[in-house]
């Protein structure tokens, strides 16, 4: 038997999980409009930056079925650039035809799929929201870049939809850090599983306490 291609077993692209939230982590808010009604030219800017590169978008179905309605109701800039790109979307439920362009369906399991395509495809992708996807793919360690945008509200009882509460552990290193609009946080981090606390980490003891 023949020695196996080495680059087989290399993961050839990244997975940038992509989330908008409020201060105290919630995804969205019973009562509060699309931005938390706080987008600014900055933030806008930064999603038309963003969908301009070249990228897959992942989806779980509950956000793609959000979004290919959000694309026909409103009139974002970077909306004809999602249109554009290329998109897979995890489902067992969603019959093709998907309803919105460039869009195909995945039926394996998520884990499985995009361990398999980080090593198989040099294509960059990029998933925004989808919760018990991205929480999935957290836990598996595929995440390579996660990117948090915080707005400026605390929505308290009013939140839901939050991708980091009740799931796995991380430390994160910061790789960027950006202020939209001079209110709005980006954050871009490198997620690694939580292990073993260092020694000599922490508050020191007094002598002899």
């Amino acid at each position: 038997m023949g020695r196996r291609n080495e680059s087989e077993h290399t993961m050839s692209t990244t997975l940038t999980v992509d989330f908008f939230c409020s201060l105290d982590g919630y995804g969205s808010a019973h009562g509060w409009p699309g931005y938390w009604g706080k987008e600014g030219p900055d933030v806008i800017a930064d999603r038309v930056r963003t969908f301009q590169q070249e990228q897959v978008l992942v989806f779980g179905a509950t956000t793609f079925r959000a979004f290919r309605e959000f694309v026909v109701d409103y009139d974002e800039p970077y909306y004809e650039s999602l249109n554009a790109l290329p998109k897979i979307v995890f489902s067992n439920t969603l019959e093709e035809p998907l309803g919105w362009n460039n869009s195909a369906v995945i039926r394996e399991d998520a884990v499985t799929a995009i361990e398999r395509l980080k090593r198989t495809t040099d294509v960059p992708m990029r998933s925004h929201g989808s919760i018990s996807l991205n929480r999935a793919l957290l836990a598996a360690g595929l995440v390579d870049r996660l990117e948090l945008t915080v707005f400026p509200a605390i929505t308290g009882h009013s939140g839901y939809a939050a991708l980091l509460h009740d799931g796995a552990e991380f430390d994160l290193d910061l790789i960027e850090s950006t202020v939209l609009d001079g209110r709005t946080l980006k954050l871009v981090y490198e997620p690694h599983p939580h292990g073993e606390i260092p020694a000599g980490v922490g508050p020191k003891r007094r002598e002899g306490r």
